[in-house]
């Protein structure tokens, strides 16, 4: 392999738990609930699938949000349509901590990236092997790769919001292939979505899957790439 394609989120960084997110945006905005109330409401923000990053609904989506969440990732207004409209469905004490609460999740400091991610990525970078990112995303992720210093390790990013095309569409990774310049036979995606990143293989790109765990719960996921790379 000549190139190694990883996702974002659940593969190189994983998202604050939803507790510290709302926890975060509550102090901010000076406000304080009870921790029972803390807690149901963060609980039904998981739910609702609110948090970009974390957990998917388990909730059925509103009529009116159904079209816009399966879009979500062309736009960085649709991703925030989609985010602060599910987060809408729950109950908060001031309107205007549900744009707050979408702003956070942005933040580097929200974001953590897994163990061995330094690790690997320079490793990568020593044997020669180019690395991008490819990711669905309403957002400019570079700011927390730089924050986190992984930033001198990746060659491009190519972002869906970006190209108004999202995975598995091939073309998102044949942008990123070229963003590179590695034939797709060449390259290798890392990802935790299976039917997303698993678009690569369409292409001819080879695949490999990481489990979207807590970071503290995976502190080596990434080291096998570095196997498959040879």
């Amino acid at each position: 392999m000549k190139g190694v394609l990883f996702d974002f989120s659940g593969t190189l960084f994983r998202i604050e738990s939803t507790r510290s997110w709302l926890r975060a945006v509550l102090a901010k905005a000076e406000l304080t609930l009870p921790e029972p109330e803390l807690t149901r409401t963060a609980q039904a923000l998981e739910s609702a699938g609110a948090l970009a990053g974390g957990a998917s609904p388990s909730l059925p989506l509103p009529p009116d949000l159904a079209g816009v969440w399966a879009v979500r990732d062309e736009s960085a207004e649709l991703h925030r349509a989609a985010y602060t409209g599910v987060s809408r469905q729950v109950p908060l004490p001031d309107p205007r901590l549900y744009d707050a609460l979408y702003d956070r999740h942005m933040v580097p400091d929200a974001w953590h990236p897994y163990p061995d991610a330094a690790e690997v990525l320079g490793a990568l970078r020593e044997r020669g092997v180019s690395v991008g990112v490819v990711s669905n995303i309403g957002w400019d992720l570079r700011p927390v790769f730089r924050e986190h210093g992984l930033d001198p390790y990746v060659g491009s990013y190519v972002l869906s919001y970006e190209h108004g095309i999202q995975k598995p569409d091939p073309r998102l990774f044949a942008t990123a292939c070229d963003a590179l310049g590695v034939a797709p036979e060449d390259t290798l995606m890392v990802g935790d979505d299976r039917r997303a990143d698993g678009g690569a293989a369409a292409l001819g790109c080879g695949v490999h899957f990481v489990d979207h765990l807590p970071v503290a719960d995976r502190p080596d996921g990434l080291r096998p790439v570095l196997d498959l790379v040879g």
